[in-house]
C-alpha cells in the first residue's frame, strides 16, 4: 500500500484484495497504471502512472491510451461498492483534455464523499436514476496538471432498472 495524496483512511481486507486484483488484471495491468490504495469503505483511490515500456509512444511519452484507460473503470466499480446491490451503476460517457505530455509519475485521486454519497441515493429515490459528472486529473508531486477527465456515471435502483429494460424490450 503506497497512499499518495493525505488520507486518514485505511485499507481493509477486502479492499486490499481489490487492489491486488486490479494490479494483476490483464486490463489494468496493460495500461502501465498502478493501484496504490483503496480504503476500507471504497470511497477512495489512489492511481500511479509512469512512463515505462507499456506506455511509452513513439515520441517517447505516455500513450494517450494507458492515460485515459487507467482511469476508466473506478469510479463505477466504487460506486458499486459504495452504494450496494440495489442499484445498477455505468459508466455512461467520458471526457479528458491533455494538458501536457507525461513523462514522469503522475497519480489521481478518486473520491466519492459522504455528501455526493447521499446526494445519488437522493436523487436515485427520487427519479429511479441519475446521471452526474466525476471529475479527476492527473497531477505530479508538485501539483502540476497533465491530464483532466470528466467521467459520467450512472445509477440507478435496481428494480427500476429491471422494469425500464423490459420497457424497452417490449418496444423493440
Amino acid at each position: 500500500m503506497n497512499k499518495l495524496y493525505p488520507t486518514d483512511k485505511t485499507e481493509s481486507s477486502k479492499s486490499r484484495k481489490f487492489r491486488w486484483g486490479f494490479n494483476f488484471w490483464p486490463c489494468i495491468w496493460c495500461t502501465g497504471s498502478k493501484v496504490e490504495f483503496i480504503a476500507g469503505d471504497f470511497k477512495e483511490l489512489h492511481v500511479s502512472l509512469k512512463l515505462n515500456i507499456r506506455t511509452r509512444n513513439r515520441v517517447g511519452t505516455v500513450f494517450g491510451g494507458s492515460i485515459y484507460s487507467s482511469v476508466d473503470p473506478y469510479f463505477m466499480l466504487m460506486l458499486m461498492e459504495v452504494l450496494g446491490k440495489n442499484y445498477v451503476v455505468w459508466d455512461k460517457g467520458a471526457s479528458m483534455k491533455f494538458v501536457r505530455p507525461i513523462t514522469n509519475q503522475v497519480k489521481c485521486r478518486f473520491l466519492i464523499t459522504d455528501e455526493l454519497e447521499a446526494e445519488i441515493r437522493q436523487k436515485v429515490a427520487e427519479n429511479g436514476e441519475y446521471s452526474f459528472d466525476l471529475p479527476i486529473q492527473y497531477e505530479d508531486e508538485a501539483g502540476q496538471v497533465y491530464a483532466t477527465f470528466n467521467k459520467v456515471v450512472y445509477a440507478a435502483d435496481k428494480a427500476f432498472y429491471k422494469k425500464k429494460i423490459v420497457e424497452k424490450q417490449k418496444k423493440a
